[in-house]
């Protein structure tokens, strides 16, 4: 019978930070205005085929403001992360949900990283790379303070976690 410290799948008990929120929608509306605009430039300057690219461009920029209006509030509600003495717990997605659960004994590096967009909301993102044949472990959205503390913690924790046998 597995003891009561035994990794288990479970619901990670922690929010990322709310600043995500507005990252996300940031992110889709780059995600669609770019191709929205460079459609919508093409299409003013290119007179034959004026229709073929104003429609898309409209559809580009119709989907993508839907998208930011629903998908980042979603996902807030959905993404959850939690580290313990003994793994890192990490669900995320929207329609197919993914956990994640990474044992301290089978964590190898520990990175914090933070794009020009996540330094503008005081954001970053912690990545716990495994042995994993999945890869990488990705907790996104964190207060970039937040995840400057959690890199250290799980540094000193899988420092004096021995490694797994198995």
């Amino acid at each position: 019978m597995a003891g009561e410290n035994a990794v288990r799948l479970r619901p990670p008990n922690n929010r990322l930070n709310e600043r995500a929120v507005n990252w996300w929608r940031t992110q889709c509306l780059l995600t669609a205005a770019v191709p929205a605009l460079v459609l919508a430039v093409l299409g003013a300057f290119i007179e034959p085929a004026r229709t073929w690219l104003l429609v898309p461009a409209g559809v580009i920029a119709v989907l993508g403001l839907a998208g930011t209006a629903f998908f980042p509030a979603w996902w807030y509600r959905v993404h959850r992360w939690e580290v313990t003495d003994e793994a890192v717990y990490v669900r995320t997605g929207a329609l197919w949900q993914e956990w994640r659960i990474a044992p301290m004994s089978r964590i190898q590096t520990v990175d914090t990283v933070r794009g020009p967009l996540e330094q503008a909301f005081r954001l970053a993102t912690v990545t716990v790379t495994t042995a994993s044949a999945k890869g990488a472990v990705r907790i996104e959205g964190l207060d970039h303070e937040v995840a400057a503390e959690l890199a250290e913690r799980l540094t000193r924790i899988t420092r004096a976690t021995p490694g797994d046998a198995t």
